[in-house]
Protein backbone atom coordinates (compact mmCIF):
# COMPACT_ATOMS: atom_id res chain seq x y z
CA UNK A 1 0.00 0.00 0.00
CA UNK A 2 1.33 3.62 -0.65
CA UNK A 3 1.05 6.19 1.49
CA UNK A 4 0.31 10.11 -0.08
CA UNK A 5 0.70 13.07 1.76
CA UNK A 6 -0.74 16.63 0.14
CA UNK A 7 1.39 20.02 2.14
CA UNK A 8 0.44 23.17 2.01
CA UNK A 9 2.65 24.82 4.18
CA UNK A 10 5.44 24.28 5.34
CA UNK A 11 5.79 20.71 4.15
CA UNK A 12 6.07 22.21 0.26
CA UNK A 13 9.56 23.50 1.13
CA UNK A 14 10.53 20.90 3.43
CA UNK A 15 9.06 17.25 4.01
CA UNK A 16 11.69 16.39 6.49
CA UNK A 17 10.72 12.78 5.58
CA UNK A 18 11.59 10.32 2.65
CA UNK A 19 9.46 9.89 -0.09
CA UNK A 20 9.28 8.69 -3.53
CA UNK A 21 7.98 10.80 -5.49
CA UNK A 22 6.56 14.64 -5.24
CA UNK A 23 3.92 16.45 -7.22
CA UNK A 24 2.61 19.85 -7.53
CA UNK A 25 -1.11 20.43 -7.84
CA UNK A 26 -3.90 21.12 -5.37
CA UNK A 27 -7.16 19.97 -3.69
CA UNK A 28 -10.72 21.02 -4.02
CA UNK A 29 -13.33 22.46 -2.28
CA UNK A 30 -10.43 23.96 0.71
CA UNK A 31 -8.74 27.30 1.15
CA UNK A 32 -5.53 28.18 2.94
CA UNK A 33 -5.93 30.42 6.34
CA UNK A 34 -3.14 31.65 8.30
CA UNK A 35 -6.02 30.79 11.49
CA UNK A 36 -4.06 28.32 13.29
CA UNK A 37 -1.43 29.22 16.16
CA UNK A 38 1.83 27.74 16.43
CA UNK A 39 3.28 27.50 20.12
CA UNK A 40 5.80 25.18 19.33
CA UNK A 41 7.62 25.72 15.87
CA UNK A 42 7.09 29.22 15.16
CA UNK A 43 5.82 31.15 18.33
CA UNK A 44 6.06 30.12 22.06
CA UNK A 45 2.91 29.67 24.28
CA UNK A 46 3.03 33.28 25.63
CA UNK A 47 3.09 34.42 22.05
CA UNK A 48 1.98 32.19 19.06
CA UNK A 49 2.86 32.34 15.80
CA UNK A 50 0.82 31.89 13.12
CA UNK A 51 0.53 29.03 10.58
CA UNK A 52 -1.93 27.78 7.61
CA UNK A 53 -4.45 25.84 8.27
CA UNK A 54 -7.84 24.87 5.49
CA UNK A 55 -11.04 25.76 5.91
CA UNK A 56 -14.05 24.33 3.47
CA UNK A 57 -14.78 26.13 0.83
CA UNK A 58 -16.95 25.39 -1.85
CA UNK A 59 -15.03 26.09 -5.15
CA UNK A 60 -11.68 26.53 -4.18
CA UNK A 61 -8.83 25.28 -4.64
CA UNK A 62 -5.71 25.01 -2.50
CA UNK A 63 -2.48 24.24 -4.38
CA UNK A 64 0.49 22.54 -2.59
CA UNK A 65 2.61 19.22 -2.83
CA UNK A 66 1.70 15.46 -2.61
CA UNK A 67 4.42 13.07 -1.51
CA UNK A 68 4.49 9.11 -2.06
CA UNK A 69 5.88 7.09 0.35
CA UNK A 70 6.14 3.24 -0.61
CA UNK A 71 7.97 1.29 1.17
CA UNK A 72 6.53 0.50 4.75
CA UNK A 73 9.52 1.39 6.69
CA UNK A 74 9.50 4.89 5.20
CA UNK A 75 5.75 5.63 5.87
CA UNK A 76 6.33 4.28 9.76
CA UNK A 77 9.24 6.80 9.77
CA UNK A 78 7.11 9.38 8.05
CA UNK A 79 3.90 9.01 10.13
CA UNK A 80 5.81 9.09 13.50
CA UNK A 81 7.63 12.44 11.98
CA UNK A 82 4.44 13.37 11.21
CA UNK A 83 2.23 13.08 13.92
CA UNK A 84 5.30 15.05 16.16
CA UNK A 85 5.44 18.22 13.79
CA UNK A 86 2.00 18.44 13.29
CA UNK A 87 0.82 17.92 16.26
CA UNK A 88 -0.95 21.10 16.69
CA UNK A 89 -3.48 20.08 13.76
CA UNK A 90 -6.15 18.10 15.40
CA UNK A 91 -7.82 16.80 12.50
CA UNK A 92 -6.59 14.35 9.64
CA UNK A 93 -8.49 13.82 6.53
CA UNK A 94 -8.27 12.00 3.21
CA UNK A 95 -8.58 14.02 -0.20
CA UNK A 96 -8.88 14.01 -3.67
CA UNK A 97 -5.31 15.26 -5.42
CA UNK A 98 -5.12 16.69 -8.63
CA UNK A 99 -2.36 17.91 -11.37
CA UNK A 100 -4.03 19.24 -14.09
CA UNK A 101 -6.82 22.05 -13.81
CA UNK A 102 -9.16 20.47 -16.29
CA UNK A 103 -9.00 17.21 -15.12
CA UNK A 104 -12.39 15.45 -14.37
CA UNK A 105 -10.71 13.19 -11.89
CA UNK A 106 -8.04 13.22 -9.44
CA UNK A 107 -4.11 12.14 -10.23
CA UNK A 108 -4.46 10.27 -6.61
CA UNK A 109 -7.01 9.59 -4.34
CA UNK A 110 -6.99 9.01 -0.34
CA UNK A 111 -4.32 11.83 -0.04
CA UNK A 112 -3.46 12.55 3.94
CA UNK A 113 -3.45 15.86 5.12
CA UNK A 114 -3.48 17.31 8.49
CA UNK A 115 -6.41 20.02 9.26
CA UNK A 116 -6.54 22.18 12.50
CA UNK A 117 -10.35 22.29 13.49
CA UNK A 118 -12.15 25.32 14.89
CA UNK A 119 -13.53 22.74 17.15
CA UNK A 120 -12.58 23.38 20.74
CA UNK A 121 -10.51 20.33 20.92
CA UNK A 122 -7.66 22.39 18.99
CA UNK A 123 -6.50 24.49 21.29
CA UNK A 124 -4.30 26.85 19.48
CA UNK A 125 -6.68 27.70 17.16
CA UNK A 126 -6.62 30.96 16.53
CA UNK A 127 -9.11 31.53 14.01
CA UNK A 128 -10.01 34.88 11.50
CA UNK A 129 -8.52 38.12 12.14
CA UNK A 130 -7.67 41.16 9.37
CA UNK A 131 -5.09 41.28 7.30
CA UNK A 132 -2.97 43.98 9.52
CA UNK A 133 -3.88 41.76 12.73
CA UNK A 134 -2.01 38.76 11.36
CA UNK A 135 0.50 40.57 9.77
CA UNK A 136 1.12 42.24 13.03
CA UNK A 137 1.06 38.69 15.04
CA UNK A 138 3.95 37.07 12.55
CA UNK A 139 6.20 39.48 12.25
CA UNK A 140 6.38 39.53 15.88
CA UNK A 141 6.61 35.84 16.81
CA UNK A 142 9.07 34.09 16.99
CA UNK A 143 9.72 29.87 18.20
CA UNK A 144 12.25 27.38 18.11
CA UNK A 145 12.29 26.99 14.16
CA UNK A 146 12.65 30.41 13.38
CA UNK A 147 10.59 34.08 12.81
CA UNK A 148 7.22 33.63 12.02
CA UNK A 149 7.81 35.65 9.09
CA UNK A 150 10.41 33.35 7.47
CA UNK A 151 7.47 30.67 7.30
CA UNK A 152 5.46 33.14 5.67
CA UNK A 153 7.92 34.63 3.18
CA UNK A 154 9.01 30.98 2.48
CA UNK A 155 5.65 30.08 2.25
CA UNK A 156 4.57 33.21 -0.83
CA UNK A 157 8.00 32.47 -2.18
CA UNK A 158 7.45 28.39 -2.97
CA UNK A 159 3.63 29.38 -4.20
CA UNK A 160 4.94 31.74 -6.27
CA UNK A 161 7.50 29.35 -7.98
CA UNK A 162 5.12 26.31 -8.23
CA UNK A 163 2.65 29.37 -10.19
CA UNK A 164 0.18 29.88 -7.55
CA UNK A 165 -1.10 33.07 -6.70
CA UNK A 166 -2.29 32.87 -3.10
CA UNK A 167 -4.28 36.04 -2.46
CA UNK A 168 -4.77 35.38 1.53
CA UNK A 169 -0.85 34.98 1.35
CA UNK A 170 0.31 37.48 -0.72
CA UNK A 171 -1.99 39.72 1.01
CA UNK A 172 -0.98 38.99 4.88
CA UNK A 173 3.27 39.28 3.40
CA UNK A 174 2.77 42.52 2.02
CA UNK A 175 1.22 43.77 4.94
CA UNK A 176 4.29 41.80 6.62
CA UNK A 177 7.31 44.06 4.77
CA UNK A 178 4.84 47.37 5.13
CA UNK A 179 5.39 46.54 8.89
CA UNK A 180 8.95 45.06 8.97
CA UNK A 181 9.95 48.73 6.82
Amino acid sequence: MVMWVFGYGSLIWKAGFHYDDRLVGFIKDYRRVFYQGSTDHRGTPEYPGRTVTLEPAHGEVCWGVAYKVSKKEDQEVALTYLEVREKQYDKKVYVDFFTKETALSPAVTGVMVYIASPEKANKNYLGPASVEEIAKQIVNAEGPSGPNRDYLFNLEKTLLQMGCKDEHVMKIADEARNLIK
